[in-house]
């Protein structure tokens, strides 16, 4: 059998054939606009990369839910009434002979606060350890077949403006990621309890694009090696999870692995194995035995690749059947078609500050300099799509200013997790709750010692998460007949709102009188309009709810049913 190379085409079940065995993976764009539709950024991001020689490329990725988006700037489908406009996108990224898959995604828990004005969804309420962001709620059995559907949807909206297929953003943490790890997905139901079960999201995901678009289609998935996280999804239940995916009629599998809160496929290592080093790709030793799990579907692998020796060892000894290029596409748009007219090498900058060790080794600056990284080759996505050209010599430092400038010190997170893109809010939680500490909590249990008592003035009692021991605080409270309204003005990033969460008992003073109850969060509540029925008067409607919106950030409605 003749020795296989970047050049030759490869055939996909679907019956598609990819002109090479060179890929432009997803690189989330942040293009999209206010509509969360494609624009002209876009077309002319995708033009370049048309000509670039690549076999097949993979747009970043568009959300199924516009209610729930990842980060600022992406596109979603939810219908055609964007038709238009991905046609125009569409026909722009197959210009040049490419085959052009659009990846579709839901970010459940990692939904960006800043985008993202519902309260996030996930398997289970269970939150990521990144600070500031906010305690996803469950699913319901509905909301979760209302996602399966819209991942059909979008596929078959893809499909009629031109593309040429899509892959299901399986990894990273997202949603389908979530479903399958154990520490997100904590259900005892048809979704959860066991691997089997976690792994029935995903198979009906795929089942529900396959069922909405037409054979020819191509379908793919991007999944996780592993969590990387203790207790997490492992790589062997991610072989498991292949094996039934290779029924489903898939064309492609590419392998990544971690997440935004554990990040392997953003770190570069500091330090790696000699054999690693020498075959460059981070995950090309696990995706050799997924090869034996995924039988004939095709495996990509992305991530690390850099010389054409490299990339052209793993095709041919068939670790691999398609070579993903990920960050060097963003600098270097023809990066295929150089390597296949005999480029030696792709030579995409290492983005870096260059810290001296000392300063290295702090965690703060890493991950300083990893959100600087994704953040200059965003930068770099955003001078194709304005129709420039890279910048490959822009000074990191010129990026690291820009990112202090308008993202503050938050900018010391990963650009993509949900908690450090510029939040105001987080800037804003955290004055106010110095202030209530410091200043306003001392001053009403000062009136409250001395008899002072208001209507709407007064305290409630929860158990904390992790002392287990009361605590109080002052609130502003609403009471009727049955119980109680109070509004968290932090939702669960203040630190009652996470205890509610976590126990849902509560006590709280009316007048000299300790009633209990218990507590639900109704983040479906109009917020503004409860803060309107806390006025004394009608005509003090406004000036409530004007002092309620400028003391919170992502408010969530309470009700207390009394139990006494």
């Amino acid at each position: 059998m003749p020795t296989k190379t970047l050049h030759d085409p490869l055939p996909l079940a679907s019956g598609q054939v990819l002109p090479n065995r060179l890929m432009k993976s997803a690189l989330s764009e942040g293009l999209g606009n206010s509509a969360l539709a494609p624009d002209e950024r876009l077309q002319r991001l995708y033009a370049r990369w048309s000509t670039g020689g690549y076999g097949l490329i993979v747009t970043g990725n568009v959300m199924v839910d516009g209610r729930h988006q990842g980060e600022p700037g992406n596109v979603a489908i939810e219908d055609e009434r964007h038709l238009e406009a991905l046609t125009r996108w569409a026909k722009a990224g197959k210009d040049g002979g490419a085959k052009l898959w659009m990846q579709l995604n839901h970010p459940g828990r990692q939904a960006n606060p800043l985008v993202t004005r519902n309260r996030t969804v996930a398997p289970s309420a269970i939150g990521i350890s990144i600070p500031g962001v906010p305690t996803p709620r469950a699913l319901t059995e509905d909301e979760i077949h209302d996602i399966i559907r819209r991942f059909g949807t979008a596929a078959r909206v893809a499909e009629a403006a031109g593309f040429d297929g899509v892959q299901v953003h399986g990894a990273h943490g997202y949603l389908v990621s979530q479903f399958l790890s154990p520490l997100s997905n904590q259900r005892t139901d048809g979704w959860g309890g066991d691997a089997e079960r976690r792994r029935r999201f995903v198979l009906e995901v795929v089942r529900s694009i396959r069922g909405a678009v037409s054979p020819g289609f191509g379908v793919g998935i991007k999944l996780n090696s592993a969590d990387f996280q203790r207790g997490g999804f492992t790589e062997d239940e991610s072989r498991l999870v292949i094996e039934q995916l290779s029924a489903e009629g898939l064309d492609l599998i590419e392998i990544s692995g971690g997440s935004y809160e554990s990040p392997a496929m953003l770190n570069r290592p500091r330090t790696v194995a000699a054999s690693t080093k020498a075959r460059e790709a981070y995950f090309l030793e696990y995706a050799e035995s997924a090869r034996q799990a995924a039988g004939a579907v095709p495996i990509a692998v992305t991530g690390g690749f850099r010389s054409h020796a490299a990339m052209s060892e793993a095709i041919a000894e068939g670790n691999c059947d398609l070579v993903g290029l990920g960050r060097p596409a963003a600098v270097i748009p023809s990066a295929a078609a150089d390597l296949l007219n005999g480029a030696d090498r792709l030579h995409a900058p290492a983005i870096s500050l260059k810290l001296p060790p000392q300063f290295a080794a702090n965690n703060g600056l890493k991950a300083f300099d990893g959100a600087l990284d994704l953040q200059w080759h965003t930068d770099q996505l955003h001078l194709l799509g304005a129709g420039s050209d890279p910048d490959p010599e822009r000074s990191p430092w010129r990026t690291a200013v820009t990112m202090l400038r308008r993202n503050g010190f938050d900018a010391l997170r990963s650009k993509r997790s949900p908690g450090s893109t510029p939040d105001k809010n987080a800037t804003k939680f955290r004055r106010e709750r110095a202030m209530g500490r410091y200043v306003l909590n001392p001053t009403v249990r000062a009136l409250s010692r001395v008899g002072v008592r208001t209507a709407l003035a007064t305290e409630i009692e929860t158990v904390g998460r992790k002392s287990g021991q009361p605590r109080r605080v002052p609130v502003s409270v609403l009471f009727d007949d049955k119980g109680a309204w109070v509004i968290s003005q932090h939702g669960t990033r203040s630190g009652w709102g996470a205890n509610l969460t976590a126990n849902p008992e509560i006590r709280v003073r009316q007048g000299n009188q300790w009633r209990t109850g218990t507590a639900t969060l109704l983040p479906d509540d109009d917020v503004v309009a409860r803060a309107r029925t806390f006025a004394p008067h009608p005509l003090l409607a406004p000036l409530v709810t004007n002092t309620f919106a400028a003391l919170q950030t992502t408010p969530i409605t309470v009700r207390i049913t009394f139990t006494d």
